[in-house]
């Protein structure tokens, strides 16, 4: 609308009252070269105190210099006189801009993003327990059931880096391993799951459960092993036990319950090797050479009981033609002296070329 027709009609405005001043409206109908100063004048009871008061309109501030009908574009427009609030500007005030939860999540502490629970639970079947990589062969599984990069694990293992929930990994005899079926057509490094069930083509994905056979390292479906009951795997037709079978990232009492089997083998493991020391069966083992070269016949060409409690010495090893003070001065002293030897040479001692 061109400014001439504006100022020729007579447009009405709304004002509403907030903060101290008594909750009201007021229609009122502006001159023409009236001011937004003009009219808090004219509207508020105590003109000394005008000061205090400033005008908006949709939340933007309305400047008191303004002409009311240059600033206004429509008829029936509404406006709000607020009271400004004293404090602010460095004082130590507050400006009355900012609301208590502006200081309350300044320190409040940031809780951590929420994950949800279907994309943790896809990760831990995709991708590496260790590396957190996605899974490639060949992989291999713990006696707990977690799924790994072989060459992941194995560097962990060389470089002794291998996290605290790792640790009952001790060397090769505790990893196992196993067989992937790959879904056809899946490119390696895809984001959705790449492996199935090779007999009912369930996907790898944590939405079923699946076991992996001890003896070959197939894996196959809970549902595969139900439906076809044997003792063979179904895939290369090797026997198998109900104990060759390994859950993969099971629930945490199937968890547990490995974690039992895994400490039960190896307190059966100690106990061989206990029994083995005690009936001798690893004594040439323990005492090796020592025991062997302590160990004479006498003159009639029987064992001789007493020497083998004998302290070893090295001129007992010594070859047949060789001359026992020049071969033990070899590895010791074998005379003594009032020569003392030196760090450079100890045939040479201080004093003597």
């Amino acid at each position: 609308m061109p400014s001439g027709a504006l100022r020729s009609t007579r447009h009405q405005i709304f004002i509403q009252f907030s903060g101290s001043l008594p909750s009201r409206t007021l229609a009122l109908t502006p001159s023409t070269n009236q001011t937004f100063r003009d009219l808090r004048l004219s509207v508020l009871p105590d003109s000394s105190q005008s000061s205090d008061y400033y005008f908006t309109r949709n939340g933007r501030i309305l400047d008191d210099s303004d002409s009311i009908f240059g600033a206004l574009n429509s008829n029936l427009s509404t406006m709000i006189l607020h009271r400004k609030v004293r404090g602010g500007g460095g004082d130590g005030g507050a400006t009355g801009a900012e609301s208590r939860d502006c200081y309350l999540n300044m320190y409040a502490e940031k809780k951590p993003d929420k994950v949800d629970p279907n994309e943790q639970r896809l990760s831990k079947w995709l991708n590496c327990a260790l590396s957190n990589e996605p899974l490639r062969e060949p992989c291999v599984i713990d006696k707990l059931g977690n799924v790994f990069n072989k060459e992941a694990l194995v560097e962990a293992l060389l470089g002794k880096k291998l996290p605290k929930a790792f640790r009952h990994i001790k060397g090769l005899k505790d990893m196992m391993n196993i067989e992937l079926s790959k879904i056809p057509g899946i490119e390696k490094g895809h984001g959705d799951t790449q492996f199935q069930c090779p007999v009912t083509g369930l996907e790898f994905n944590g939405k079923y459960k699946f076991f992996a056979l001890r003896g070959c390292g197939h894996v196959l479906s809970s549902k595969a092993l139900k439906e076809v009951k044997s003792s063979s795997c179904l895939v290369c037709q090797q026997e198998f036990k109900e104990a060759d079978k390994v859950v993969i990232n099971g629930t945490e009492e199937e968890v547990d319950a490995l974690r039992e089997r895994l400490e039960d083998e190896r307190l059966k493991i100690k106990e061989k090797k206990s029994k083995k020391v005690k009936n001798g069966e690893a004594s040439d083992q323990v005492i090796g050479v020592k025991h062997k070269a302590s160990t004479r016949e006498d003159g009639n060409g029987r064992a001789d009981s007493n020497a083998a409690a004998k302290r070893f010495k090295v001129v007992d090893l010594a070859p047949a033609n060789a001359n026992k003070e020049v071969y033990a001065s070899i590895f010791t002293s074998s005379k003594k002296s009032e020569l003392k030897e030196t760090y450079m040479c100890r045939s040479l001692p201080l004093g003597r070329n």
